[in-house]
């Protein structure tokens, strides 16, 4: 299969992804979730949660339909807030602080704490005006500013050449995976500290998925990505560490390479082989 992967990929004109380097559990914590519960209504969606994750690495969440995977990353930047009774316990550190204390800014957070969904979902606005969006609510009306960072968003998006000639091109008029990149490119306009992208690839073609998975390790030496995904390749692929949730519940987090060589769990490895899923 990792052939398979790599003669596409070499086939796109695309680079090898290089695997993470060998990982310290002395790098710094970005997110610290303990004992995290979270209810919907009556349903337990979370059940006792912790689960840390660490700077400047990809960490994958895979897990069956209904595991709460998506439900997970969602408290991260508390867009579960957002839906009606839910209701949580426990703590989520982030730098330090509980996000889920009264006091906390949820849209603070939302800025440090960014959000790539399943399906590509840009404005129905220029490629420029989608980008420009983050930067003009936080209030950046530069025209000059603003340019410098169009340009360096889509860069860091790997999208720039494809679109600097047609920035007042609407972007809903782009090719599916042409959409998720300055859906990335937006998230990154802000400047944030984490990604989370939840199945960002599930609704695009092998050579668009390629070309994301790529993006997603050459950003991951400046910001902190979680990533839900069903693709038991693509979690090893590109993640440093692997979450494997069941019913809720972490059923075993660790080193991407040694959880998929070497499960501790029957689950876990029942899962990775494909027996149920």
């Amino acid at each position: 299969m990792v052939q398979m992967i790599e003669r596409t990929r070499e086939r796109a004109g695309l680079k090898a992804i290089s695997r993470p380097p060998e990982l310290a559990d002395a790098r710094p914590l970005v997110f610290d979730t303990k004992r995290l519960n979270l209810w919907y209504g009556n349903h337990h969606a979370l059940k006792n949660i912790d689960l840390p994750i660490r700077e400047n690495e990809v960490t994958a969440i895979i897990g069956p339909s209904g595991c709460g995977k998506s439900t997970y990353i969602k408290t991260l930047n508390r867009m579960v807030d957002l839906i009606g009774g839910v209701r949580t316990s426990g703590e989520i550190i982030y730098r330090g602080r509980n996000i889920l204390d009264r006091g906390f800014s949820p849209e603070e957070l939302r800025t440090r704490v960014g959000m790539v969904f399943q399906k590509p979902n840009p404005f129905p606005k220029s490629i420029y005006d989608n980008v420009a969006y983050g930067p003009r609510i936080h209030g950046i009306r530069s025209k000059k500013l603003l340019d410098e960072i169009v340009e360096k968003s889509l860069r860091g998006a790997a999208i720039w050449e494809e679109v600097k000639d047609r920035l007042k091109a609407n972007a809903c008029s782009l090719s599916g995976g042409q959409q998720q990149r300055i859906c990335i490119a937006r998230a990154l306009a802000v400047e944030p500290d984490v990604i989370l992208m939840d199945e960002p690839t599930s609704a695009l073609d092998p050579i668009s998925t390629l070309r994301v998975e790529e993006l997603v390790q050459e950003l991951r030496d400046d910001y902190s990505i979680v990533i839900v995904t069903h693709n038991m390749q693509q979690a090893g692929r590109i993640s440093g560490r692997t979450a494997f949730f069941l019913n809720g519940e972490v059923i075993e987090y660790d080193e991407t390479g040694k959880m998929f060589s070497n499960p501790e769990d029957k689950r876990t490895e029942d899962y990775i082989s494909g027996r149920f899923g």
